[in-house]
């Protein structure tokens, strides 16, 4: 099937519900969003916790609530929002190709924006010598993880996570990892960082500056980890569980497949102060140019829909 829309968004996280409601208030057309998860909102909607802003009578929002306030915002401005809908790859200068539930599309649009996001390296990208055991996992993982199946009193005897944990990182990511765990009645043995001392507190779990992570030990779910510390001696930090933390990379797939020039420091796509790419009609926003970002940063380079109305002619 092939038709046309005004503007295509892709991606339904914090930046591109963000363009989308911005476009649609301003009367920019038929404005489509393109989300791949089952769900929008992206990533904030895994996050059960404060700090995601407040609502309109002053109360605070946790991801979750976020995430639905944006879409419902998204929706009322009149942005069409289609989950399980991936864009494969681009059919020309501004048309892509989307499989979905119905089948395969090809959409034409007369600007795009590609607002996809970034995720967390996993452990075969960071060269972690080991057998790639069940309990290691991504802060991203963990969080989609817990958020489908809970922690460990929910489901006894079953182990989505495991018992003792080991994180890596040591900045507010690798915190926030640290609550996840906990919720999750995980005890955390250690928090590991490279650098010589860490971006935050981790209150009263253990904190191993200057120390790096060599190997992941055991089969079937770690049993432990070796790391090596500043003096160069090497020991084992027993464990179940292992959450890598931040080390972000866009996922920048479709502009590296339309030819878009990537920045040397974030690889995401390089844009200009409007936010366009350096193909007509193709714009960037949000966690694709720069990383983990807090949700309130890719949701104000939701103004990459201004360029976008501008150049759809409206």
């Amino acid at each position: 099937m092939n038709r046309t829309v005004d503007v295509l968004v892709v991606g339904a996280g914090p930046a591109g519900l963000a363009a989308a409601t911005r476009l649609a208030a301003a009367g920019a057309g038929r404005v489509e969003v393109l989300e791949r998860e089952p769900a929008a909102g992206g990533v904030p909607r895994h996050c059960a916790r404060p700090g995601f802003g407040a609502d309109a009578r002053g109360r605070p929002l946790d991801g979750p609530g976020h995430a639905r306030r944006a879409v419902r915002e998204a929706l009322r401005a009149g942005a069409v929002v289609r989950t399980g809908a991936s864009a494969t790859g681009w059919a020309g200068p501004l048309a892509l190709d989307v499989t979905s539930p119905a089948g395969l599309e090809r959409i034409g649009a007369r600007a795009v924006v590609l607002a996809t996001g970034a995720r967390e390296r996993p452990r075969s990208a960071r060269l972690l010598p080991g057998t790639r055991p069940a309990g290691v996992l991504t802060k991203g993982e963990l969080q989609r993880t817990v958020a489908l199946f809970g922690g460990r009193k929910r489901n006894a005897g079953r182990e989505y996570v495991g018992r003792r944990a080991v994180v890596v990182g040591g900045d507010p990511v690798a915190r926030s990892a640290v609550r996840t765990l906990r919720s999750a009645g995980v005890e955390v043995a250690a928090v590991v960082t490279e650098l010589p001392y860490a971006a935050v507190s981790f209150g009263s779990v253990p904190l191993l500056t200057g120390t790096v992570v060599t190997e992941l030990l055991g089969r079937g779910r770690p049993t432990g980890v070796t790391v090596r510390g500043r003096d160069g001696r090497a020991s084992v930090l027993r464990c179940d569980t292992v959450v890598l933390t931040g080390d972000w990379i866009p996922d920048h797939e479709l502009a590296r497949a339309r030819g878009l020039p990537l920045a040397p420091g974030t690889r995401g796509p390089v844009t200009d102060g409007a936010f366009r790419t350096a193909a007509p009609g193709v714009f960037a926003a949000g966690n694709l140019l720069h990383g983990g970002e807090p949700a309130a940063g890719p949701a104000a380079e939701g103004g990459a829909g201004a360029a976008a109305l501008r150049e759809a002619g409206r």
